[in-house]
């Protein structure tokens, strides 16, 4: 009785395993493409403890998320699309700026074409893009 019980686990765990196998083969390749970032804004500190994230993927959708609740993803329209890539074309990042003495600033870091600069005050082609993305925040991002 004992060997029959067994052989009978045996059966199963082989038959679970086949059956298993082909799913887990067919998720991995559609897990392992990666989202290609176009812009990324970051913005943190100030007394209320900014940290608001907005990333604008190449395919037209963004991820949202702010230092409480919950991340957010969704699609852009074709006239918000089309006016960031306007205002990108003007983005001129420049070089960090030094973080000024106070407590009270908040820090912009803007990341695109495989740069990342950190800001405390906006400059004249900053300004469009990270208010563009900060419109983005406002509008899409909805706590549950």
């Amino acid at each position: 009785m004992r060997i029959w019980r067994i052989a009978l686990a045996l059966l199963v765990s082989t038959l679970l395993s086949a059956t298993m196998a082909p799913t887990a083969a067919l998720a991995s390749p559609t897990a392992s493409v990666a989202k290609k970032v176009l812009v990324e804004l970051r913005e943190q500190g100030g007394f209320a403890g900014f940290d608001n994230r907005v990333i604008v993927y190449t395919n037209g959708c963004v991820r949202l998320s702010r230092r409480t609740g919950p991340t957010v993803d969704k699609c852009l329209t074709s006239a918000e699309k089309r006016k960031l890539h306007g205002e990108l074309k003007r983005l001129h990042l420049g070089r960090s700026e030094a973080q000024p003495q106070g407590a009270d600033f908040l820090k912009y870091t803007l990341t695109y074409k495989g740069h990342r600069v950190s800001r405390y005050t906006l400059t004249r082609t900053w300004t469009p893009v990270v208010k563009r993305l900060e419109r983005f925040l406002v509008k899409y991002w909805a706590p549950d």
